[in-house]
């Protein structure tokens, strides 16, 4: 006896769309795609399909793959075991184990069968059947009325339903059971969850569903953040991520990035975390379609990996060796002059978070009230602590509040909070790891900063900003000058004191101040997400068609 076969059920009676079967699905006909998945496990004399249909027939033909044809063939009940009694005798017979697998499940993966094929001969039982559970309130029903809860003492309960796209059956058992008529049921029977792949096409809806499901594509995000870099990076793939809904995504986050571990596993973003392999063989491992590289500089090996591997990549604030083998760079903090077809740059492409659409822009007034100070989200040399003492004794002169607002990687936390008490100045407010940095820049006048991200918030909040560089490359982002608004002091170890209070008492003046307003004024950064989500989708579409293939139902843990 051979050791399986993989039966597959095709009748077109049985359909809830007409020719559903033999309608394309993300490009492939139901019947197509379940043959293709039983070829990549079975030879193809080991792959029958039951059908009533000559049309069906003549794509097995082609296949290469053997059929039964019965024009006359219907199921008319839910027990497919005893509606297909006939054939399971025959291949019983023939074979150890027969395997069915059902065309109108098409989000059932070969690595599913094989995996419930595993379990199934672990296990030494006489049956497998896909299922998924769900949580239920669940009544009953009594005439045309809702009876009590069942289970009422529990409020809901787990219930797990048949999602009817495989069946593994033992052959001995199953001739025993079929002999004993239709109502026999197989002894010793497993479970195999299925969960999100296991819907079955029996409306529109279900079809629409997995036109969509297998179209979906696998977008990896490759981070980086750490106190020397800071959590620009996260941030920005955080918010490209949450406005992804049609396709899979996941994270990598570089060896080092520790911040980046915490912050993606808050959001409950599927993430991994480089070990001692190389960084391509990580990304690579997810298999992507679309690699979106937010960790400074890349190399060229590892670009050259990804390549190599056919996965369309694209890069933000890349200037390394690896920059000219993306297949996009984005580069929004430098100049717009250095645009080419492939490497965008300047604030046309910087991407606005959705707090601050909403939120309600700063008018221009004469006098400073409300002064920010913000230096990113780790700080690692505590510039914050710095500028804060140059400013203190001016503001508390003149009754201006002070708004200290530090990111989750600020690692002087505890000791600016002793310092701000030791201040013993009410009209200082100190800001641990905000989610809502917008309501930190409301009623602000006036901001000390880092030359980040932030520099386009505060443009966008209309909040003129004295802009001190945390590090070389820092200085060389060119949006924070003049003529956005801002006075750049140029890198923060270079600048004294005295620059600084000067540059501070300058800009509580009114007239520089309302120069600067106005230009924030003209500046306009809420169309430019949508603009790079849309490029990441043609990316993805291009890659698509180029392949010739759909997405495949990703597997779930």
């Amino acid at each position: 006896m051979r050791e399986r076969c993989i039966i597959i059920p095709a009748i077109k009676k049985n359909a809830v769309i007409p020719d559903q079967l033999v309608k394309r699905l993300a490009g492939q006909t139901l019947i197509e795609r379940a043959i293709t998945t039983a070829r990549s496990l079975a030879d193809a004399q080991d792959v029958v399909v039951v059908t009533d249909s000559q049309e069906i027939t003549l794509i097995c033909e082609r296949a290469g793959v053997r059929h039964r044809l019965n024009s006359s063939l219907r199921f008319r009940t839910l027990n497919i075991v005893a509606e297909m009694r006939d054939i399971l005798c025959e291949l019983a017979a023939e074979y150890e184990h027969c395997l069915i697998l059902r065309a109108s499940c098409p989000l059932i993966t070969a690595q599913d069968v094989e995996d419930a094929w595993r379990r199934y001969l672990e296990a030494g039982c006489d049956s497998l059947v896909t299922v998924k559970s769900v949580q239920q309130r669940v009544w009953s029903v009594q005439g045309s009325n809702l009876a009590q809860l069942l289970d009422e003492e529990l409020g809901e309960r787990e219930v797990v339903v048949e999602s009817r796209a495989l069946i593994i059956l033992r052959s001995e058992p199953l001739l025993q059971a079929l002999a004993c008529g239709h109502s026999a049921r197989m002894n010793n029977v497993i479970p195999y969850f299925l969960n999100d792949r296991a819907i079955e096409i029996q409306s529109y809806q279900d079809w629409w569903i997995c036109e969509h499901l297998l179209r979906r594509r696998h977008i990896v995000f490759v981070v980086a953040g750490w106190p020397a870099i800071g959590m620009g990076h996260i941030y920005r793939a955080l918010m490209l991520a949450h406005e992804i809904m049609d396709h899979k995504i996941s994270f990598v986050c570089t060896r080092e990035s520790e911040l980046a571990v915490e912050s993606i596993a808050r959001r409950d973003y599927h993430s991994t975390r480089q070990g001692e392999e190389e960084l391509a063989d990580t990304v690579l491992r997810l298999k992507p379609d679309l690699v979106v590289n937010d960790i400074l500089n890349t190399d060229a090996e590892y670009m050259s990996a990804l390549k190599k591997a056919g996965v369309r990549c694209i890069n933000f604030e890349d200037e390394g060796e690896g920059a000219g083998l993306a297949d996009l760079v984005i580069n929004a903090v430098y100049d717009a002059s250095l645009s080419t077809p492939d490497r965008l740059c300047g604030p046309d492409w910087f991407c606005l978070r959705d707090e601050f659409l909403m939120a309600e822009r700063n008018v221009f007034r004469p006098e400073v009230r409300t002064v920010l100070i913000s230096f990113g989200g780790t700080d690692q040399r505590n510039c914050t602590r710095r500028v804060l003492d140059i400013v203190e004794p001016v503001c508390r002169e003149r009754g201006i509040a002070i708004r200290i607002v530090a990111g989750p990687g600020y690692v002087h936390r505890y000791e600016m909070e002793e310092h701000v008490r030791e201040l013993e100045n009410p009209n200082i407010t100190f800001t641990w790891a905000t989610n809502v940095m917008s309501r930190m820049m409301e009623g602000a006048d006036l901001c000390l900063c880092s030359a980040g991200r932030t520099t386009y918030e505060l443009a966008h909040m209309r909040v003129p900003a004295i802009v001190l560089a945390t590090h070389e490359r820092e200085c060389r982002h060119s949006f924070a000058r003049p003529a956005s608004g801002f006075v750049f002091l140029g890198l923060m170890d270079k600048v004294e004191d005295r620059s600084i209070l000067r540059a501070f008492l300058a800009m509580l003046a009114g007239d520089i101040r309302r120069r600067f307003h106005e230009r924030m004024s003209g500046l306009d950064f809420t169309g430019n997400k949508a603009k790079v989500l849309a490029l990441m989708t043609a990316m993805l579409a291009s890659a698509g068609a180029e392949s010739g293939q759909g997405g495949t139902p990703e597997r779930t843990r």
